[in-house]
C-alpha cells in the first residue's frame, strides 16, 4: 500500500454471517477490493424467538469483530461497521456494542431499517442514469428491505419486520413444508406486507425491482433464467422447493442457506405481489457496497452537505410539532457557536456538533404534549422519531441532550443513563451543558442575543454576549445553569453582554 493512500473499510453484521470488506478508491470513483471475508456467525440465531444474543453467539460474534479489527487496522482503513435486524431487536444490543468497543477496538452502529435501506439503495444504484426509476429489495434474515429511487437518489425506503431466518423459526420451516403450512406462512408473509408496504411505490412504471440479498441471488441462480426471474417461476419455486426434503434442497443449495430459502422465496413471492412486479433481477452489489460509497463520499464537501441535511430534518420533525422556530434556531445558533470556539475545552469529536444541533432544535418539542415536565416528552418525542440522516445511536443522543435541557443534571445514576459507554456519557454532559447555556441566552425567546464570543484561560470561561436590547431574564437564567458548566469543564463561567452598534 502507497504512503497516503486511502483505504476504506465496511463491516456488516447481518442475521445469517458477519461480512468485511476493505476497498481502496480509484480516480474514476469506482472500488478496488483489497480484502474480503464472510463468517457464518449467525448473530441470528435464536434472537427472534429469545429476544437476546446467547453468550456463545455474542462471543462467536466479538471474535470475528476481533480478527476484521486487526485487519482493518493492517490496512489503517477508514472503517464503518453496522449492524442490522438481529443486533437491532436484541434486548442486550447495548452490550453487543460495549464488548464490540472494548474487546474489538470496532464502534459498532445498530442502524435503523431505514438506514439500512438507504445503504443498500446507494450501493446497488450507484452509477444509474439521473432519470431512470428503480425498485430495490433485499431479503436479510430479519428484515426486508424496500427502496424506490430515481437515479442514485432513494425517494421512499420502507423496512418490513420479516426475514427469512425469522418466518423460518416462526413456522419451523427448514425441513419439508406441508401444503397447509406453506399456505399459512404465505398468508403471514402477504399480510406482513399489506401492513407495511403502500400498495404501490411511487413508481408506477417500475415493474422489475433489482434484488441485492444472498437469498435473492440463490433462489434465481437455482430457478431463474439467467439473472431474471418472474413472479410466476417465484410462485411455481415456493411450492417445489416447499415440498423438498432438507436433504434434497442441499443438493441446490449450500446447508445453511437450504434451511432458510423457503422462507425467503415466500418472502420474496409476497413482495413481489404487493408490489406489483412482474419479476426481480439479481444483482451482486448491496449494503456493503453502500456503506464504501458512503465512506468515500465523505468529503469535506459532501460532509457539509450531509450536515445541512440532518439539520433540514430536524427543522422538518419540529414544525410537525409546531415548535418556536425562531427560538430553536437562535438555541442552536448560539450553542454551535459555543461548540466551535470552545472546542480545545470540551474536546468532543466533530460528529458531536450535528447532534449538539439537532438537540438544540428539537429541544422544546415535548410542549405539543403538555408544558408540564415537557423535556420527558422530548425525549419520547424524538426517541421514536424517524430523522434521516442520523443513527439510531445518534438519534438516542440527540434525545438524551434534549431531555436533559432543564431540571435534573444528566448523573451517571439515572436509569437513561447508566447504561451508556463512557465516551458517550461524556458527551452527552457536555453537549447539555453547552445547550443549557444557549437555551438560557434566549430565555425570553425574543431573541435578544445576537451573537456570541466565548475564550477560556486559566479557570474562567468569558462569553461576550452582543445584543440588542436587555437580557436581564436571560442572565438570571445564565447564573442558574452556571453550576452544571463548571461541574462539567471545571471552569467558572462569565456572560458579560455589550449592546450591538
Amino acid at each position: 500500500m502507497r504512503v497516503g493512500e486511502r483505504v476504506l473499510a465496511a463491516i456488516d453484521v447481518g442475521t445469517n454471517a458477519v461480512r468485511l470488506e476493505i476497498a481502496r478508491p480509484l480516480p474514476d470513483g469506482s472500488l478496488e477490493t483489497l480484502h474480503q471475508e464472510r463468517d457464518p456467525v449467525r448473530p441470528g440465531e435464536g434472537v427472534f424467538a429469545t429476544g437476546s444474543l446467547t453468550r456463545p453467539v455474542a462471543d462467536r460474534l466479538i471474535a470475528t469483530l476481533s480478527r476484521y479489527g486487526a485487519l482493518c487496522r493492517r490496512h489503517r482503513a477508514k472503517v464503518r461497521a453496522v449492524a442490522t435486524s438481529a443486533v437491532r431487536e436484541a434486548r442486550n444490543r447495548d452490550e453487543i456494542v460495549r464488548r464490540a468497543r472494548r474487546e474489538a477496538g470496532i464502534v459498532l452502529e445498530v442502524v435503523s431499517g431505514r438506514e439500512e435501506a438507504r445503504l443498500i439503495c446507494l450501493g446497488v444504484l450507484d452509477g444509474r442514469p439521473a432519470g431512470s426509476r428503480s425498485i430495490v429489495l433485499d431479503i436479510g434474515g430479519g428484515s426486508t428491505e424496500v427502496a424506490a429511487a430515481i437515479g442514485d437518489q432513494a425517494t421512499s425506503l420502507h423496512s418490513v419486520a420479516l426475514g427469512a431466518v425469522r418466518l423460518t423459526e416462526i413456522f419451523d420451516s427448514s425441513g419439508k413444508v406441508s401444503p397447509e403450512r406453506l399456505a399459512v406462512m404465505r398468508s403471514f408473509a402477504a399480510e406482513a406486507f399489506r401492513d407495511e408496504l403502500p400498495g404501490k411505490l411511487p413508481l408506477p412504471r417500475v415493474r422489475v425491482a433489482l434484488g441485492s440479498s444472498g437469498t435473492v441471488n440463490a433462489i434465481v441462480a437455482a430457478r431463474g433464467d439467467s439473472r431474471r426471474m418472474t413472479l410466476r417461476k417465484v410462485e411455481r419455486a415456493v411450492e417445489e422447493m416447499a415440498a423438498m426434503s432438507l436433504f434434497e434442497r442441499r443438493r441446490s443449495f449450500e446447508p445453511r442457506r437450504a434451511e432458510i430459502i423457503v422462507a425467503g422465496a415466500v418472502i420474496l413471492e409476497a413482495a413481489m405481489r404487493q408490489l406489483g412486479l412482474e419479476a426481480v433481477h439479481a444483482v451482486d452489489t448491496g449494503l456493503r457496497n453502500g456503506i464504501l460509497l458512503d465512506l468515500a463520499r465523505r468529503s469535506p464537501a459532501a460532509a457539509a452537505a450531509a450536515a445541512a441535511g440532518r439539520s433540514a430534518a430536524a427543522v422538518a420533525l419540529g414544525r410537525r410539532f409546531a415548535f418556536d422556530e425562531p427560538h430553536a434556531r437562535k438555541s442552536a445558533d448560539l450553542a454551535l457557536a459555543l461548540f466551535d470556539q470552545l472546542a480545545g475545552l470540551h474536546r468532543l469529536p466533530a460528529s458531536a456538533r450535528s447532534v449538539l444541533e439537532a438537540a438544540a432544535l428539537l429541544h422544546d418539542v415535548g410542549h405539543a404534549v403538555s408544558p408540564n415536565r415537557h423535556h420527558k416528552h422530548t425525549f419520547y418525542l424524538v426517541s421514536n422519531a424517524d430523522i434521516p440522516g442520523f443513527s439510531d445511536e445518534e438519534r438516542r443522543l440527540v434525545a438524551l441532550v434534549a431531555r436533559y435541557h432543564r431540571r435534573s443534571a444528566p448523573e451517571r445514576h439515572r436509569p437513561d443513563l447508566e447504561e451508556l459507554s463512557a465516551p458517550d456519557f461524556r458527551l452527552v454532559r457536555r453537549l447539555v451543558a453547552i445547550l443549557r447555556i444557549a437555551d438560557a441566552l434566549d430565555r425570553s425567546h425574543h431573541q435578544p442575543v445576537v451573537d456570541v464570543r466565548a475564550t477560556w484561560r486559566d479557570d474562567a470561561v468569558r462569553v461576550a454576549a452582543r445584543t440588542r436590547g436587555a437580557i436581564d431574564l436571560e442572565m438570571w437564567d445564565v447564573a442558574r445553569e452556571a453550576p452544571l458548566f463548571r461541574a462539567v469543564f471545571g471552569k467558572r463561567l462569565h456572560v458579560e453582554p455589550a449592546r450591538r452598534r
